[in-house]
């Protein structure tokens, strides 16, 4: 909104051509984001504890880590909103809202927030553990990815390489999806929102992972949205894709903020609310860039959380209920070894950095 008025002022007031920067309004959102989560947030956890909305602690944790996370107990959740307003805030304040890339992330992230609101919701008001059921939150991620699938099959981001996979260190090397490319997007959409949420199991691991993948995303999207970057690094050209570093900064700056009050001891916890939102953004973001591979290695963190889940599964249906790690997701394992909750913590943040700083590295490995 900020954005267009000042631009429109530009012929009265030439120093407002600053405006027009897509470094210097990103810069601006990533501020904004971050003054509005941090004063926020004490009326946000004010609230919340007001209305009981606390941490159920599960019930599988009574045998294993009942006695480590006791504490978390009563702790407010849901705090995700926190972050969702103050990226919708700064975004719709600093981004041109007439960009189409730009709409359609925000809308994906308000409709997983939506359906990880729901979840915490129920699991305040029955005071238990689970909220929607898995099939319900799954059906409601998959909606969301056959939503953008179609459209962006119909109306493609780029004409040339829509339903192709740009093949990571290989320059004009893609694969072609056709109409497979639909299930693909479906496959990001639920794979990203459901790892970020297993991730988010102590306090500040999963908004701390974030913060590293979304700062990746910020300067990728820019050198996406460039033409002569994009062409000069030998990856697929986003007309419009530049105002998605405004949307990235925005969500890296409500990160930091929201860490302010989620570092350890947490004071809040973002709850299905957040992770189910900020994972579905990390997706939406990778498929609206055309680095959708990529993001394997921008939320390498995420994928392993995720795979020592499937790993333990299956070893305990195949092996006959013996397990791989002591316990899944892959954090709770190094507790159970002994190491503190933020050291887990931390060397996950040095893990997701480097993963983030690879993925950057590989624009130029081609």
């Amino acid at each position: 909104m900020l954005h267009l008025l000042l631009t429109k002022l530009i012929p009265v007031v030439s120093a407002f051509n600053i405006f027009t920067y897509i470094t210097f309004r990103s810069a601006l959102a990533a501020m904004t984001s971050l003054a509005l989560s941090v004063l926020l947030g004490p009326w946000v956890i004010r609230k919340l504890k007001e209305l009981k909305i606390g941490q159920q602690i599960r019930k599988e944790y009574v045998d294993d880590l009942h006695k480590i996370h006791q504490y978390k107990a009563g702790t407010p959740t849901m705090g995700g909103l926190l972050i969702i307003i103050a990226v919708v805030i700064a975004t719709a304040l600093w981004a041109n809202l007439q960009n189409r890339l730009v709409v359609i992330t925000l809308l994906c992230m308000c409709w997983l927030g939506f359906v990880g609101f729901l979840d915490d919701y129920i699991k305040m008001r029955k005071k238990r553990s689970l909220g929607l059921t898995a099939r319900f939150k799954l059906l409601s991620q998959i909606a969301l990815g056959l939503a953008l699938g179609v459209y962006l099959y119909y109306y493609p981001v780029n004409e040339q390489y829509g339903t192709k996979l740009e093949i990571l260190f290989f320059k004009d090397t893609y694969l072609s999806l056709g109409l497979l490319y639909i299930p693909f997007v479906i496959l990001v959409i639920v794979g990203a929102s459901n790892a970020v949420n297993l991730t988010d199991g102590l306090d500040g691991l999963a908004i701390g992972s974030v913060i590293m993948a979304s700062l990746a995303y910020t300067g990728m999207a820019y050198l996406v949205g460039r033409s002569d970057f994009a062409r000069y690094l030998f990856v697929t050209h986003v007309v419009g894709a530049g105002e998605l570093t405004i949307f990235m900064a925005a969500l890296a700056g409500a990160g930091l903020g929201f860490l302010w009050y989620n570092a350890y001891p947490a004071e809040v916890f973002m709850g299905d609310t957040g992770s189910l939102a900020l994972g579905g953004v990390l997706g939406t973001v990778a498929v609206l860039i055309k680095q959708e591979l990529l993001l394997v290695l921008v939320g390498g963190l995420f994928v392993l959380e995720a795979a020592s889940v499937i790993i333990q599964v299956l070893s305990y249906r195949l092996r006959g209920g013996k397990r791989v790690f002591k316990m899944a997701p892959l954090h709770h394992h190094f507790e159970l070894l002994g190491w503190s909750e933020t050291k887990v913590t931390v060397r996950f943040w040095i893990i997701a950095a480097m993963f983030a700083l690879l993925s950057l590295s590989t624009l130029k490995v081609r």
